[in-house]
């Protein structure tokens, strides 16, 4: 074990306060993400919109598959063991640089051996990207470090860095009509480092700091993070995995007109991300029954949630897709149709999974996950030649509520938790409403009180 400073001393903001500024956090960037969707869309059309969409989406696939899972890890041990986090800082650092360079060459080999894997993207594209798979890689690993001690305003900041950067770079690119694919993909690598600096910059003077390496540690937190990793790529796979085929399967106006349906779709995922996050920390340290009690409750809340915006995005559809972004954009509508009702499924997917996680169980956590991916693979190779992003938004959605439908299965049975404890009830609207109030108030642990 490494010699460090004394932990910090943990200052657990209220529950319903944090879970507020990171939903709004969340929201707010899904709005400046849209806004720079939009700007590239109308700048560079539906072909370039999907280049872009497919470099950024190769390199957060192979930034997630490269990271081994090590941010579990993180997240677990440096909530359990304070005295643990200098360490895993600097493993962190030494971690990334390793994994994310050799990822990316790894990929760039095999785009050389297989030129459909690259798509149509040439080679100064794939080397922009590739660029970023480290930055990536580090960044994940030290928003799991500083959410261990609840440091949730440093990661919220950190997470707006990028696209505020990101929309006034191409607005600037775009007023000088001198934006291209290559430029804001640049753009977007640019900002995804900015974004790990805020994060390395807390680690360094808020946090414990960076100690010197351990890898007797680093190679415990392997041990841990890969029996999480397989879920974290399939996860991920989920969400981007249909964009690569599709961009490979049926080009890169196909790809253009669903990503501009993928950004609004998943503006529904990030109330439960948020309640992910926030919920963690206390997960990690309560009782099993208590962890079980206060997750069922946070995600009958939820579910309640989202019902409301799964409605208002299947309505306003042709608002969203067609009168902002415009006419070219028509055939997003349907896709984004499909793709709404799969926002239950990952609600189930992210709280029960995350907290299967937290409770040292990450393959059990894997299982729903599991069975979301097989049934993304298999429809996206059945449905997209011939519906083409319908086809992605159908295999998407049928595969986020059969693997949700898998991971209530395996989280009620393993924590011991009725399923009716699931099931929203009237209680739940009275408590929403409570906690929302006190947002505005001193108090707001009432969500995670069972």
């Amino acid at each position: 074990m490494p010699v460090s400073a004394p932990p910090p001393r943990e200052s657990r903001p209220s529950f319903v306060s944090a879970v507020a500024a990171t939903y709004l956090t969340n929201a707010f960037v899904a709005g400046l993400s849209l806004a720079n969707v939009l700007i590239t869309a109308r700048a560079l059309g539906p072909e370039g919109r999907g280049g872009l969409a497919f470099m950024t989406t190769m390199a957060m696939l192979t930034a997630t598959l490269a990271s081994l899972g090590v941010e579990e890890a993180n997240g677990n041990l440096a909530g359990t063991q304070p005295g643990l986090r200098r360490a895993l800082a600097t493993n962190s650092v030494v971690i990334a640089l390793v994994v994310g360079c050799s990822a990316a060459g790894l990929l760039l080999g095999l785009i050389e051996a297989f030129p459909s894997v690259g798509g149509d993207s040439t080679p100064a594209l794939r080397w922009i990207a590739m660029a970023a798979i480290p930055i990536l890689v580090l960044q994940v690993y030290l928003q799991f470090l500083v959410r261990a001690d609840y440091g949730f305003r440093a990661t919220n900041l950190a997470a707006l860095v990028g696209p505020v950067l990101s929309v006034l770079a191409n607005g600037i690119l775009v007023a000088l009509d001198v934006i291209t694919v290559e430029t804001a993909l640049a753009t977007w690598v640019v900002a995804q480092g900015l974004g790990t600096l805020v994060l390395v910059w807390y680690v360094d003077r808020r946090l414990a700091g960076f100690g010197r390496p351990d890898f007797r540690l680093a190679g415990r937190a392997a041990g841990f993070g890969i029996k999480a990793h397989l879920g974290r790529v399939m996860k991920t796979g989920n969400y981007r995995l249909d964009q690569w085929i599709l961009g490979a399967m049926a080009g890169s106006r196909e790809l253009g007109l669903y990503s501009v349906a993928v950004a609004w779709s998943e503006a529904l995922f990030y109330l439960p991300e948020a309640l992910g996050m926030v919920l963690r920390p206390d997960v990690v340290r309560a009782s099993h029954a208590d962890a079980g009690s206060r997750v069922a409750v946070v995600f009958r809340a939820a579910i309640l949630l989202s019902i409301p915006f799964v409605i208002v995005l299947i309505v306003a559809a042709p608002i969203l897709c067609v009168t902002v972004f415009g006419d070219d954009f028509r055939g997003s509508v349907d896709d984004l149709r499909v793709l709404a009702p799969g926002a239950f499924g990952i609600v189930a997917l992210k709280l029960l999974g995350n907290a299967l996680t937290a409770r040292g169980r990450p393959l059990l956590a894997n299982v729903g996950v599991a069975v979301a991916f097989g049934v993304t693979v298999g429809l996206d190779v059945a449905l997209i030649p011939a519906l083409g992003g319908l086809g992605a938004a159908t295999a998407s959605t049928v595969a986020y509520t059969v693997g949700g439908l898998a991971g209530v299965a395996v989280f009620t049975h393993t924590m011991r938790v009725r399923l009716v404890a699931l099931v929203p009830r009237r209680q739940d609207l009275v408590r929403l409403a409570v906690s929302l109030r006190a947002v505005r108030g001193r108090g707001g642990r009432t969500m995670i009180k069972p």
